[in-house]
């Protein structure tokens, strides 16, 4: 199997584009948006996550074996972050006994 080669222009051009996402970041967290703040933040963290994932991880030039276990490991992820959640937000429900 050849292995797809990725040029150092590529890789400082993804350095520097997490380099302006970084910055995004400290500037958006100066503005006050309100309860958007969090999302902002949010998306533009997945925005760096990919990037790390896609071109220093190598998965975009991988076999599709590599995309299915990284799409198996977010998946898992969101699962527990789920589960987490829902056990979170639902233990107001329950009174609690003794205060």
């Amino acid at each position: 199997m050849a292995q797809h080669i990725v040029s150092r222009r590529m890789y400082y051009q993804v350095f520097a584009a997490l380099l302006v996402f970084t910055g995004i970041t400290v500037a958006v967290a100066f503005l006050n948006l309100g309860p958007l703040n969090t999302i902002v933040a949010l998306a533009i963290a997945v925005i760096k996550a990919l990037l790390v994932v896609l071109i220093f991880m190598h998965v975009r030039y991988s076999s599709r074996l590599t995309g299915v276990v990284v799409a198996g490991g977010v998946f898992w992820l969101l699962l527990l972050i789920a589960l987490t959640m829902s056990d979170y937000l639902t233990r107001s429900w329950l009174p609690v006994v003794g205060w």
